[in-house]
């Protein structure tokens, strides 16, 4: 009988997640960035999402090594550990809402 679960599946979806995360904040913080300087805002506004991009970029340069990571963690039953990139993506998110509240109160 073959099993119902395969081993490989979840860290398959796992990625697509963590790059879904990425992606969105790479273009949330360079369109949000692009957005608040064709306002007229002051260019140091623009820095959070700035932040947020180089955040999605970093995590997204990631994936492909944290795949392979977890992929061997998986098989041979041992936990994995992603706090780093939790981290990053936090950080990321919590920026795009200060450069939003910046821009709320400057413009």
């Amino acid at each position: 009988m073959t099993p119902l679960w395969d081993r490989g599946l979840q860290n398959e979806r796992t990625r697509l997640a963590w790059v879904r995360t990425a992606a969105l904040l790479a273009v949330t913080g360079l369109g949000a960035g692009g957005l608040t300087l064709r306002a007229g805002v002051t260019p140091p506004a623009a820095v959070p999402f700035g932040l947020a991009a180089v955040c999605g970029a970093v995590l997204l340069a990631r994936t492909g090594v944290r795949y392979q990571r977890a992929q061997r963690a998986l098989h041979a039953g041992v936990p994995l550990d992603h706090r780093a990139d939790a981290l990053i993506a936090w950080f990321g998110t919590f920026v795009v809402s200060v450069g939003a509240a910046v821009f709320v109160v400057i413009r």
